[in-house]
């Protein structure tokens, strides 16, 4: 029997993109991925691990890596997209809403869409009103709950959860105890969840 996938995405993570743009041409995948959104940033500042930042060079790189990726997926994208999110958390705040009832995956999606497809920043207006409204959800209600006590300290201790299970980035994937980091072990991941290895 497959095992669950755990799927820690945080609304910021720029290759991340890839990921919830491939998923959503996917349709169902087999074994479901469970959407668990983090603060990746808490992770990497904790961790100071900031890997773009005063990096023209690397930062290039990513631009021009997601792009060809992109391509290679057949994904329509703009970049350089705005970066980094000045509303990380607050994004992320909203998709744990999402993960409470049920709306996650397609907020995420929406919102990268949004982000790379039109340069709206997540977390901002016009990107909230527009995400949600495109997927059946009344901003004002959505708000008032992504912007409370409870759902801000839960969205901490879900970051710092991710962390004590040896996530470091986004997009990643935990099958049992094994860690996938990055787009590009999505398939293996999916691999390991249905025969516990690779290939």
């Amino acid at each position: 029997m497959a095992q669950p996938v755990d799927f820690w995405v945080s609304i910021g993570s720029t290759y991340s993109c890839l990921t919830v743009l491939r998923l959503a041409g996917m349709g169902a995948v087999a074994p479901p991925l469970r959407w668990r959104p983090f603060d990746v940033r808490r992770i990497m500042l904790a961790q100071d691990n900031i890997p773009f930042r005063d990096k023209p060079v690397k930062a290039a790189y990513m631009w021009r890596d997601i792009a060809r990726r992109a391509q290679k997926y057949g994904l329509q994208i703009r970049v350089p997209a705005p970066y980094p999110l000045r509303e990380l958390t607050l994004a992320n705040q909203i998709a744990l809403v999402g993960a409470d009832e049920g709306w996650c995956a397609d907020y995420v999606t929406e919102s990268y869409r949004l982000w790379f497809g039109e340069g709206l920043e997540p977390g901002q207006e016009p990107a909230i009103t527009r995400a949600l409204g495109a997927i059946g959800q009344e901003p004002a209600r959505v708000m008032a709950l992504a912007r409370s006590a409870e759902i801000a300290e839960r969205l901490r201790a879900e970051s710092d959860h991710a962390m004590a299970l040896g996530i470091f980035g986004a997009p990643s994937f935990r099958v049992g105890e094994e860690i996938f980091w990055g787009d590009d072990r999505l398939e293996d991941a999916l691999d390991w969840a249905e025969r516990g290895r690779l290939g």
